[in-house]
């Protein structure tokens, strides 16, 4: 096995034109239709499951996870990627692995700056990646597109289309890939600017010029804004601005690791990355770090913002480090290749991504209380998240294709994509029957909003709201 990650062991054993008979083969054992299936046991308890995640969160801040999920089903359906992996896992699977996102809602895409400096579209959150069935991903996706349509009030149909639009594009790309070179696969991206310009003819005016808006606006989303936006300068020394419990600065905080640490971490974590990097990121050095409360999910993680100062005193860098845990995924899809989980993360998302941060790396703190792994990357670089609540069906339903054509890319990359392909097929039964199991989640993830609701309101947790 190489040390640039898995190597899913289906990918291409006994050549494509194997790959493709094992793909309709399957079909007989598991149906397309079986993707519809979702029969909870009796005994599922996700508010159980949440209780014991939140023990290796820290205290403090899981009432405001539990806060953030209680906001409305999608924001809970956001931090319920645990429970969904438990029902997942439950499901027909025709057994075809890659490497997972393993949390593919919507507000888990989104744009970002390339190393070239291009604006790309592609998966942005890689908390729990891990190899496992490829469909998991999809109906993630799928399920959160319909949990968030329902959450905008959408029609019943309104909705269906849009959870078809999803599935039926990653199909369909799917088979796209099954027929492109494999070094073509691999180059492929998505180019924000080359996708508006190749849609100008067909879109309005309007939509052509707020595309275009959006976009220079991203681009000003940096290390220089978001340092401008998070710190001040008191004495004549930059400091990052406390606003507890979101942002607080380390100087603050008790049995937090102190600055001598976490400029080892830096150094060692530098270790972890390309030589042209190590020497790029030593002209900077750390002066202030703050915990910062991020997402949803990742509430109750030990996040931190690590201010750099540049050698020439203009634009700094601000890096995010976070705790990597244990994948949600693996009690249900086999325990990672990487004792490191930041090391986990970081390989899952190079392996996913058409391109990635050139700050990515890891690295783990050893303190008396234990270990934490780490990944790190820059805080912000032109990154930009779509407003969901904001989408009308039209929208919706074109972001959702460009989520699922993302995500098959993605997993053409490292799974069998022949066999994926014939699996699929040239039908929409794959789509109809995954945007069916969509509309069942929805139902289940409404009960498991209120279940959780109730837990707090009879005491058997607590939720922080507003923060």
């Amino acid at each position: 096995m190489s040390a640039g990650g898995p190597v899913p062991a289906e990918a291409g054993t006994g050549g494509p034109e194997a790959s493709v008979a094992a793909g309709k083969a399957t079909r007989a054992r598991v149906p397309l239709e079986s993707h519809r299936e979702f029969d909870p046991a009796p005994s599922r308890d996700p508010v159980g499951l949440l209780l014991e995640q939140a023990k290796s969160r820290i205290p403090e801040l899981v009432p405001v996870r539990h806060g953030r999920m209680l906001v409305s089903p999608f924001t809970f359906y956001r931090g319920a990627a645990l429970p969904m992996a438990a029902d997942l896992a439950t499901t027909p699977s025709p057994g075809f692995r890659v490497q997972l996102c393993g949390d593919a809602h919507l507000s888990n895409f989104g744009a970002f700056g390339s190393p070239e400096r291009r604006l790309v579209f592609d998966v942005n959150d890689f908390d729990e990646t891990l190899p496992g069935p490829f469909e998991w991903d999809v109906k993630r996706l799928v399920a959160s597109l319909v949990v968030a349509a329902r959450d905008n009030g959408f029609a019943d149909a309104d909705t269906r289309r849009v959870a078809l639009a999803a599935g039926a594009r990653y199909r369909k790309a799917m088979r796209e890939f099954a027929g492109s070179a494999t070094l073509a696969v691999w180059y492929s991206r998505l180019d924000v600017e080359d996708t508006i310009a190749q849609f100008k003819s067909q879109l309005p005016r309007s939509a052509v010029k707020k595309s275009k808006a959006v976009a220079a606006k991203v681009r000003t989303r940096d290390s220089t804004q978001a340092a401008a936006k998070l710190t001040r300068v008191v004495d004549g020394r930059q400091e990052i601005i406390a606003d507890p419990p979101l942002i607080v600065p380390i100087e603050e905080l008790t049995g937090a690791p102190d600055y001598a640490t976490l400029r080892t971490l830096v150094s060692a974590y530098a270790q972890t990355l390309p030589p042209d990097r190590q020497y790029l990121l030593g002209r900077f050095r750390l002066t202030r770090v703050a915990r910062k409360v991020v997402g949803v999910g990742s509430v109750g993680t030990q996040a931190w913002i690590v201010l750099m100062e540049a050698e020439d005193g203009r634009e700094p860098l601000l890096l995010q480090a976070k705790q990597a845990q244990r994948s949600v995924l693996a009690a249900y899809a086999g325990e990672s290749q990487y004792d490191n989980q930041g090391e986990r993360v970081v390989w899952g998302q190079r392996l996913m991504q058409a391109a990635s941060d050139i700050f990515l790396g890891w690295q783990r703190i050893t303190e008396s209380g234990g270990q934490t792994d780490y990944y790190l990357r820059q805080l912000r670089d032109w990154k930009y998240s779509a407003p969901i609540d904001q989408m009308d069906p039209t929208t919706m339903a074109g972001y959702g294709e460009l989520c699922g054509w993302t995500l098959a890319r993605a997993h053409a990359r490292t799974g069998d994509r022949f066999a994926i392909a014939a699996y699929l097929g040239g039908s929409a039964r794959f789509e109809e029957a995954v945007a069916g199991f969509g509309a069942s989640y929805a139902d289940q993830t409404v009960r498991d909003h209120a279940a959780l609701a109730d837990a707090v309101a009879s005491g058997r947790t607590q939720a922080t709201p507003g923060v």
